[in-house]
Order: structure tokens, then C-alpha cells, then sequence
């Protein structure tokens, strides 16, 4: 663990931000995820509208170009600025975006690893990636995202399932057969390296590696991506999920459902996730990498 400028930071800046107005905390309710396997999720419902850049009607201005100073942590290298997310449900959510435009859609480069690894020396925990639209992303700037954990802490709910793709318990055909989700997810452990360069660009590696194997292209040869995906990253594990479509029943899913993290709004259909589960709401939203040929998001 670091030494948390960067947490200690945004505690700062949130509280003036809150006092100004610049920053409006989502409230939520939490209440106990229904159906099979709910105790892999945490679902919260939403106690009020969406905010406008999330509503997928009416234009969405970006709030990225300019970032709004009161909301401002720091500089990142010459590329990045880490900044408080507007809207957040827990205090200190973080993005780390591009100064200058760079679009979501497009692959990751080794200038968004470098940034990212600078800050993760400092101030860890869970960070995340939304490809596009259709992986839950509601903005074109691009922007990583990092919900902040303590040293032992777990990542999220749903950590133990990537932790047991890691450690191989079942064959792929046999794991795949049974949870449908491993056939659209790649996971690799992530490297512990000492030298922040090292690590920046095998963290790089690992994401082009994960891509290929999703067959969503090679990121040195293809823009963008042949399907949108989803990134998960925390301090032992990297997985990258292949997309087809961004809701099911109701519920917008970006990359924290995959982490295990679930919002109700007013249109999300409970009675389905009662019936059936959150892992079967992830399946109606992925891609699987067997049927990447007839992919219409290629």
C-alpha cells in the first residue's frame, strides 16, 4: 500500500466540493440481491432520477471537456488528470482521464498504463473500464474508473469467482458448460514488479493478450476493438469481458455488475432478478468468444 496522497486528496477535495455544489452524491438504499446467488452481489436501488449523462435519452454534454477544477486531485504526467467522479455512490470515486480528447471506444495505450500505474503505487483498490456504450459507458472521453480499497480489503463481491478461474479448478470446457459467463472472460494474475515502468508495460501486454484471447482484435493493427468489452483490474487479478449489449430487464450493467455490483432504478424489473438471479442477468449482456464469427458487433 502507499502512502494514499491521492485518497487523502480527494477526502479534501470532496469536502469542499460538497460544500460548493460541485459534487452530488447518488443516494441509494441498500437492499438484499433476490435470487440465485445473491449473496455474490450488492444491490443498491437508486432513491433518485438518473443523472442526465446517464439517461440514454436527450444530448449528453462532456463533462471532461473541461473538467470542472472544483473537482480536480491532481495532475497525472503530462497526459492524465485524476479527477472526483460528479455523481458518485461511494465518497472518493475516482477517474482518471485524458487531458486532451481520446476516445473510450479506442484501445487503452501505453500512455493510459503509465497514468493509471502511477496512481495505483499510491492509492489502490478496484479499478474498471467501459468500452462504449454498449459496455456501460456514459461518456466518449475516456476515463478509467477507481473505487479505492484498503490493504486486504476485498475488491468486490464477485472476487471469488474470478480467483477460481485463476486457479484453474476446472477444465475450460467443463467450467464453460457450466457458467456460460467464462466463455465470454479472460483472467490472468496480475505481475508484481518493483520498477512502475515494468509494470505499466506488462500490464499493457496482459490487456493486448486478454483482448486477443476475446478475439476482440489486435490492438497494435485494429481500431477499434471488434466488440466492446469491459476491465477489471484490482492488486491480484486483470479480467477483461466481452459485450453485446448494455442492459437486460432493466438494469444498465457496466463493468461493476461483472465486479458484483448491482443499481436498481425505477425501470429495473425486480421480479425478473428474484426469479433468476444476477449471474443470469450478466449472461444476457456478454458476448461469447465461440460465437465471435457471428458477432454483430464485429
Amino acid at each position: 500500500m502507499g502512502n494514499e496522497h491521492f485518497w487523502t486528496a480527494a477526502l479534501n477535495q470532496s469536502s469542499q466540493a460538497l460544500e460548493h455544489g460541485a459534487l452530488i452524491p447518488l443516494t441509494t438504499s441498500r437492499l438484499p440481491c433476490p435470487g440465485p446467488g445473491g449473496e455474490q452481489f450488492e444491490l443498491r436501488q437508486l432513491n433518485a432520477r438518473l443523472p442526465r449523462h446517464h439517461r440514454p435519452e436527450g444530448p449528453k454534454p462532456n463533462p471532461f471537456s473541461p473538467w470542472d477544477p472544483e473537482l480536480e486531485i491532481d495532475s497525472i504526467g503530462g497526459d492524465h488528470v485524476l479527477i472526483l467522479n460528479k455523481y458518485p455512490v461511494q465518497t472518493g470515486h475516482l477517474l482518471l482521464i485524458t487531458r486532451q480528447w481520446a476516445s473510450q471506444v479506442h484501445w487503452l495505450t501505453h500512455t493510459d498504463w503509465n497514468a493509471l500505474v502511477r496512481v495505483d503505487r499510491d492509492t489502490s483498490g478496484l479499478w474498471f473500464f467501459n468500452s462504449g456504450p454498449k459496455a456501460g459507458a456514459s461518456q466518449p472521453h475516456r476515463h478509467l474508473q477507481l473505487l479505492r480499497r484498503q490493504s486486504g480489503e476485498k475488491t468486490c463481491p464477485r472476487e471469488s469467482w474470478f480467483l477460481h478461474i485463476l486457479e484453474g479448478g476446472n477444465t475450460v470446457e467443463t467450467a464453460v458448460s457450466r457458467d456460460p459467463l467464462i466463455g465470454s472472460c479472460a483472467v490472468v494474475q496480475r505481475p508484481n514488479l518493483s520498477d512502475p515502468e515494468q509494470e505499466s508495460r506488462a500490464l499493457h501486454d496482459l490487456y493486448r493478450s486478454l483482448a486477443m484471447t476475446l478475439a476482440l482484435g489486435d490492438a497494435d493493427a485494429e481500431q477499434p476493438p471488434r466488440a466492446p468489452y469491459n476491465l477489471l483490474l484490482t492488486p491480484k487479478w486483470m479480467a477483461l469481458i466481452r459485450r453485446k449489449k448494455e442492459r437486460a430487464s432493466g438494469f444498465s450493467l457496466n463493468a461493476l455488475g461483472f465486479a458484483g455490483y448491482l443499481l436498481a432504478t425505477q425501470n429495473s424489473d425486480l421480479g425478473w432478478l428474484e426469479h433468476n438471479g444476477g449471474e443470469r442477468l450478466l449472461q444476457e449482456v456478454v458476448s461469447r468468444i465461440s460465437d465471435a464469427t457471428d458477432d454483430s458487433e464485429s
